[in-house]
């Protein structure tokens, strides 16, 4: 399991502001903040990856298409969790890259949703099987709370 992860934003403020209203939504609470950085953990103690915010010291062009972070991929429980980031995300203005859909190339089920951050990162909300309410669980354990990394072409 991947411990913590650590991202360089040119504003950490709005970086902070932005987050702050995403986080929850993504099932992870404040870890800490203090004028050189802030986190966030998995929320109500449950294991994940850690994601800390730093402000950049060198400043540059971000693209997913060079060299480094391809994306994020925070996974939810239910496809109504995927609308809710989608509709936080239209609500912050975020640019979309893919609304929520089924990308039944990865596997049946795989619901997700893409949009760019103010940095330009894009992001991922993904259900992989809906466990919403009245809904039989496909697997045991949370979803929430999780984040993966790809660096990988297959969300250009």
């Amino acid at each position: 399991m991947l411990g913590h992860m650590g991202v360089n934003v040119q504003d950490l403020r709005r970086a902070k502001a932005y987050y702050d209203t995403l986080m929850p939504l993504l099932g992870f609470e404040p870890y800490m903040s203090a004028e050189d950085q802030f986190a966030y953990r998995p929320a109500g103690g449950k294991p994940g990856t850690y994601l800390f915010f730093y402000p950049a010291v060198q400043h540059g062009t971000y693209s997913r298409h060079c060299p480094g972070l391809q994306h994020l991929a925070f996974m939810v429980k239910s496809r109504a969790a995927v609308h809710a980031v989608h509709a936080k995300v239209q609500e912050l203005g975020s640019p979309l890259i893919h609304a929520p859909q089924e990308f039944p190339q990865y596997h049946p089920g795989y619901y997700p949703m893409f949009w760019q951050d103010p940095e330009g990162f894009m992001l991922e909300v993904v259900c992989h099987r809906d466990q919403g309410p009245g809904l039989e669980q496909s697997h045991h354990g949370s979803d929430t709370g999780q984040v993966s990394l790809s660096t990988g072409s297959a969300h250009r």
